[in-house]
């Protein structure tokens, strides 16, 4: 597996996000943590999780959880693998995602996350998104004060504009490793955060890359040029739109969802998916 990195961290180019397997319409546990090793055996050394990634009232950290039993229970080498998970999200259950971004929560989120998961410090936490009842800057600062106290190693933030990122840059310092926001063919308003990125040296992280739970599946029928070059190569549309993702920045890291063995084997193998410029080109153009 091809790498790239995060902060001090080396990662594999491509993640796992872990939020179908905790949400609506999630698989049983079984298949879920088949999904999990698949990824790990394939090489992949990144997972993104969140304390929000659950169904219903009362199993906050689900997703935490059940990639916790999934790491416990595999038998390969864990020292390379970073576990990403966010805060400053709720559901209480019955759909919604509110937002919390209360400097006091999201200190005993962080804490309650590392519990969860296990370990030291979290590798990666990451402000889940931004709550308009507290500033920006109050809630960045729990970030600081986590990675002060030695709970958190490495920050990040998530969906995030330009003046965020400029917001966390001023508190974090070198402790800002990654920006995590929506990108894909269906998605590109994040172009000028995966710029701004590329510049800093900040890890961009684009969640949905493929267009979304919906949309992986329809990519390449509402997006012909990644159906055209996937015939060329022989590939799925997904692959391709990953390889694509991979080609844009260097410091681009797709983390596509998966809740089947078969899916993440796929995404798996995008970075060694060679495209040719004329490929890249109409792929853009899409």
């Amino acid at each position: 597996m091809k790498t790239r990195r995060i902060g001090d961290r080396t990662v594999s180019a491509i993640g796992l996000g872990g939020m179908p397997m905790s949400i609506e319409g999630r698989p049983d546990e079984e298949r879920s943590i088949r999904t999990i090793h698949a990824a790990l055996d394939a090489g992949i050394t990144l997972i993104d999780t969140a304390d929000a990634y659950h169904r219903d009232a009362g199993e906050v950290g689900h997703n935490e959880s059940l990639i916790r039993k999934a790491l416990d229970s595999w038998s390969g080498d864990r020292s390379d693998i970073l576990v990403a998970t966010k805060g400053g999200l709720e559901r209480p259950g019955d759909g919604r995602w509110v937002r919390h971004g209360d400097p006091e929560y999201l200190k005993r989120a962080a804490k309650a996350s590392l519990e969860r998961l296990g370990g030291d410090a979290l590798d990666l936490y990451q402000f889940h998104r931004h709550d308009s009842t507290v500033l920006y800057a109050d809630s960045i600062g729990a970030l600081r004060e986590l990675v002060d106290e030695g709970v958190v190693r490495q920050a990040g933030i998530s969906n995030a504009d330009a003046q965020q990122i400029d917001i966390a840059r001023g508190i974090l310092g070198e402790h800002l490793v990654s920006v995590q926001n929506q990108f894909s063919p269906s998605y590109r308003s994040s172009q000028g955060e995966l710029d701004i990125t590329t510049r800093l040296g900040l890890a961009f992280l684009p969640w949905s890359p493929l267009g979304g739970i919906a949309g992986a599946a329809r990519l390449g029928a509402r997006f012909a040029p990644f159906a055209e070059v996937a015939a060329r190569h022989g590939v799925s549309p997904q692959r391709v739109c990953l390889a694509w993702e991979l080609a844009l920045a260097p410091n681009l890291i797709p983390i596509p969802g998966a809740s089947r063995p078969e899916s993440v084997i796929d995404s798996a193998q995008a970075p060694d998916l060679e495209l040719t410029p004329d490929d890249i080109a109409a792929l853009t153009a899409a």
